[in-house]
């Protein structure tokens, strides 16, 4: 039975059912998981700014450095994918009329803006992070302490939480087969975003950051996995007809062994019985959550492009 012949099944029988694919790849696959590590790093390092010790301040600062370089490398990939690469700048600045471009209904032009105030609300917190630690000018360490620091700190939680999610808002506002059938891909990506996030900080903290920062790490990274069980579980039941059409065959030994699997019951698992593989416990539960969330993205977007 052939891909068309299934759709007609759970789809009324029109040609406008579903709009041309826009022909993503792995750019944007690859923007879409690093944008998340970036958003949930962000997100976690101003919680830990906000509400943390001075203890958590190394913690913090490997974690704007994460979002820093991902987002960077995230922004290049998704200005690569343009069509004219050299004209990305059209979509923040309006070249006939003049001053900046921005279409509070549209998706797309949001996250424009969501992507550049969060590169720039955590380019000043790895800047005051970087200074507190005696890298940069002690002048500058105003950007993580006291109350311009708190405002830096509070910008990375907003739109450290904007950037990882707004990725499944442009998703469910297109009318692609799955994309357009739930509204919880932001919700799904957002907490995708912040366990990403928190395992990336892990990976590369997990022998420097103080004891009582991994152990919140850990916390918030199983208790984020844990909802975006559940919110998966909510999306298949919902839009079963159109799950069970789009996520056959291939792309659903994907979802339950490489995202539902290795990507969070394998890791949760690990938070519970932290001695299991010994000192390479954290680093392995980290690398998996990681993978976890590449994997979801990779489904979701290419799942939906195979239509």
């Amino acid at each position: 039975m052939s891909m068309h012949t299934l759709l007609a099944q759970v789809a009324p029988p029109s040609n406008t059912w579903f709009t041309l694919s826009p022909e993503w790849g792995w750019y944007i696959v690859v923007y879409f998981f690093l944008g998340g590590i970036a958003g949930g790093a962000a997100f976690l390092s101003g919680l830990l700014d906000l509400f943390g010790t001075r203890l958590d301040r190394r913690m913090t600062r490997i974690g704007y450095l994460i979002a820093l370089v991902a987002v960077v490398i995230g922004a290049l990939l998704l200005i690569v994918d343009l069509t004219r690469p050299e004209r990305f700048w059209h979509m923040m600045w309006q070249s006939n009329a003049g001053g900046p471009m921005f279409k509070f209904y549209s998706p797309v032009s949001l996250g424009i803006w969501i992507l550049l105030a969060f590169g720039l609300f955590v380019f000043l917190a790895a800047v005051g992070s970087l200074a507190l630690a005696g890298v940069l000018p002690r002048g500058l360490t105003a950007l993580g302490e006291g109350v311009l620091g708190k405002i830096v700190a509070l910008g990375c939680v907003v739109f450290g939480s904007a950037l990882a999610g707004y990725t499944g808002l442009i998703l469910t506002s297109t009318n692609r087969p799955l994309w357009g059938d739930t509204i919880w891909l932001a919700l799904l990506f957002l907490l995708s975003g912040i366990a990403a996030g928190g395992a990336a900080m892990t990976l590369f903290g997990w022998r420097a950051g103080h004891p009582g920062s991994m152990r919140w790490l850990e916390q918030m990274e199983g208790f984020s996995s844990l909802l975006e069980l559940i919110v998966l579980a909510i999306i298949a039941f919902t839009i079963w007809g159109v799950v069970s059409v789009v996520w056959s065959g291939p792309w659903g030994l994907l979802l339950l062994f490489g995202v539902v699997f290795l990507g969070i019951l394998v890791p949760l698992t690990f938070y519970v019985w932290p001695g299991a593989l010994g000192p390479s416990t954290v680093p392995v539960a980290a690398v998996l959550v990681l993978l976890g969330s590449f994997l979801l993205r990779t489904l979701v977007l290419l799942s939906s492009e195979a239509v």
